[in-house]
């Protein structure tokens, strides 16, 4: 991608601009960011969606007054247990679509001009007259597509953050607008963190939601941690710990100073090499999700063409090449075809006639796993 090429996506700037001047600072509204924009997913295949286990769905219900009496239900949902699409103040919330539907990940592919290390799914909401999930909060950044039919958006930058307590949602006690629009399919709003907003739909509406992953440092540091304790005992030599000198003690439940010693070398140990630790990150980011399973495929003889599962996650780094939660160690013109590979999702045979016996052994592999899929 061209970061510095203007996109009708972004109301003609660039991803550059973009990133320089709205990315997490401020929104950003762009009328037909997708001109004459038809929905990609219809209502009947969303509400199929919505019966699956292996799918997270939410039923939200609301009730207009003065206060609105929240309720939220969490799927798989039958039909019949979806509200009539007559019914008002409702909406169905379906996340992870991309992982279920080619044209949803070739949507969320047109955003990544951002790193993918941040690109998380698409979630659709299809919402009934005046259905909306109430003012609320976003810790991560969103672009949000009007798919069918129009919602009214109310947006404001508050430092109040507050809660109505003893609600299933996260409602914001004291929501206070400053910008009001209303969305026509194509239209989108991008919002960056924490930014207050409310969604109301005016007539049936569908809105197609992309979200983006925030780690956290506790559970960075929690996930990185337990990757880097699989390859600890070659890291850290398995060294076993000594107290010969230890004396007879008579406070025995008091932890020996030598044993916070010999925890704090040994975590320092596991720590030292920089590329432990970028192995770990990279099969931490491109870990697949819970309810992401694959099917096995049979590799074919030869590869004319190969592309990327749409549930497949792959990054690289300076060092390594990660897919879906491992690692291979890469260099030279196969690191370069791997790269490729990950940034474009797909290599032609004319790629492929580029590389070593053991790069195709590789993407071979990789399609017995379904991860990888051979192309005609």
């Amino acid at each position: 991608m061209h970061v510095n090429k203007p996109l009708t996506l972004l109301g003609g700037i660039s991803p550059a601009e973009f990133m320089s001047t709205y990315w997490q600072r401020k929104p950003l509204l762009v009328r037909q960011a997708f001109p004459q924009f038809k929905a990609l997913l219809s209502r009947s295949e969303l509400f199929d969606l919505a019966q699956h286990n292996e799918v997270e769905s939410r039923l939200v219900m609301g009730t207009n007054g003065g206060q609105r009496d929240w309720r939220m239900q969490r799927g798989p949902f039958k039909r019949r247990a979806i509200p009539k699409l007559t019914e008002r103040d409702w909406t169905l919330l379906v996340q992870g679509v991309d992982l279920h539907d080619d044209r949803m990940a070739a949507l969320m592919h047109q955003f990544r001009f951002i790193p993918d290390a941040r690109l998380d799914d698409v979630m659709v909401s299809y919402a009934s007259d005046g259905g909306g999930v109430g003012p609320h909060f976003d810790s991560y950044d969103v672009f949000l597509l009007q798919a069918h039919g129009q919602r009214r958006w109310r947006i404001g930058r508050q430092k109040d953050l507050s809660l109505v307590p003893e609600m299933p949602l996260k409602i914001l006690a004291h929501f206070r607008p400053e910008q009001d629009w209303v969305l026509d399919p194509g239209d989108m709003l991008y919002l960056p963190p924490r930014y207050a907003h409310e969604g109301i739909a005016q007539g049936e509406c569908m809105t197609y939601s992309v979200g983006f992953r925030v780690p956290q440092t506790g559970d960075l540091a929690r996930e990185l941690l337990v990757r880097l304790s699989e390859g600890a005992e070659d890291t850290a030599g398995g060294d076993l710990y000594k107290d010969a000198s230890q004396a007879a003690v008579s406070h025995p439940a008091q932890v020996p100073q030598g044993l916070n010693e010999f925890a704090r070398l040994a975590l320092q140990k596991s720590l030292k090499d920089p590329k432990a630790l970028q192995r770990a990150l990279g099969e931490y980011l491109t870990e697949p999700k819970a309810n992401v399973y694959f099917e096995m495929g049979d590799a074919p003889h030869q590869l004319k063409s190969v592309y990327l599962d749409r549930r497949s996650k792959m990054m690289y780094d300076a060092q390594h090449i990660f897919l879906n939660g491992e690692s291979w160690r890469a260099a030279g013109k196969d690191a370069v075809l791997m790269r490729q590979l990950a940034n474009q999702r797909c290599l032609s045979a004319e790629d492929l006639a580029k590389a070593s016996a053991d790069a195709v052994s590789l993407l071979l592999e990789w399609c017995d796993d379904g991860w990888l899929h051979a192309g005609a």
